[in-house]
């Protein structure tokens, strides 16, 4: 599937429609992914802010997916843990922004290339449109060649 016909599906996905997320970029060569997270009525917390959830959902599946699709169907992709800190109150609308390097690719496939798991973690911070952290977001991915690409 084109990363294009993908990010209109995201887009539609209610946990992202629902929230008031929304992909506005998702690279065609999989190398990088823009995400907005608009404040709302419906979708702000108690004290008026950016409910941690949705800064949490807004960063959920990227580097997973990129990983995916930049590595191939030979590798399994998951992930494998998740931590959010909270810097300072959001209370506007947020972006995050996914950049996958070739470098950091190679990295996976060398450190997988003997059929050992390889867990990696990556990091994005959540930010406003003055650049402001709102969140910093952690996301560990495990990697692992599958058996039959190692046979092959």
């Amino acid at each position: 599937m084109r990363a294009s016909t993908f990010r209109r599906l995201l887009n539609l996905w209610p946990p992202f429609l629902c929230n008031s997320i929304r992909v506005l970029h998702l690279a065609e060569d999989w190398t990088e992914a823009r995400v907005v997270l608009r404040l709302r009525p419906w979708n702000r917390n108690y004290v008026r802010s950016q409910f941690g959830g949705n800064l949490f959902s807004m960063t959920d599946p990227f580097w997973m997916l990129l990983a995916m699709h930049r590595l191939g169907s030979n590798y399994y992709v998951w992930d494998k843990a998740g931590a959010i800190e909270f810097v300072a109150p959001g209370r506007e609308d947020v972006h995050a922004s996914f950049h996958l390097t070739d470098a950091m690719v190679d990295e996976l496939r060398t450190a997988a290339a003997g059929g050992d798991k390889v867990l990696r973690w990556f990091e994005t911070d959540v930010v406003t449109a003055s650049g402001e952290v709102v969140a910093r977001v952690r996301k560990q991915l495990y990697v692992r060649l599958k058996p039959r690409a190692r046979n092959a």
